[in-house]
């Protein structure tokens, strides 16, 4: 197997598992995954707090993102509010009704970590982070079209 269908298959793995393990919270919650999704995305991205937001970090088609989005706030869990500068842009907010489901995935984040690095000693995780950090920094940069450094 070459090295890009490897990381790529490691990837979609690592989704597949975060999203079996976060459907015990749908369950438990009565959400479906993108509403997790969506929960999960606003606890843990400050800042980053549209629903455009979530289309484009998170790779959601835009009708999920919006039905989830819509429900969300039926069941008393998001609230929306308008930008104070540009009244075209709208915020997310999570109401403090989420609060049960924001800390079931945060179990279920930390078990998914405990699972994916269990094993390793503290210096693999450090060369890991500096990978990481290093392969981001890469694709940033790709992705702003300036190669290599």
């Amino acid at each position: 197997m070459n090295k890009t269908t490897e990381l790529f298959m490691t990837i979609r793995s690592l989704f597949r598992l975060y999203d079996k393990m976060l459907k015990e919270v749908c369950t438990e919650h009565d959400l479906t995954v993108a509403e997790a999704d969506v929960v999960s995305f606003l606890q843990n991205n400050p800042g980053k707090d549209t629903a455009a937001d979530i289309v484009e970090l998170r790779m959601l088609s835009k009708g999920a993102v919006s039905k989830a989005v819509e429900s969300l706030i039926q069941k008393g869990l998001l609230e929306r509010a308008p930008d104070r500068e540009d009244r075209r842009k709208i915020h997310l907010r999570l109401k403090p009704q989420a609060d049960p489901v924001t800390e079931s995935i945060d179990q279920v984040r930390e078990e998914f970590l405990d699972t994916v690095l269990d094993g390793f000693t503290k210096e693999e995780l450090e060369t890991y982070g500096r990978f990481f950090r290093g392969l981001t920094g890469n694709i940033k940069r790709a992705m702003e079209g300036r190669g290599r450094s």
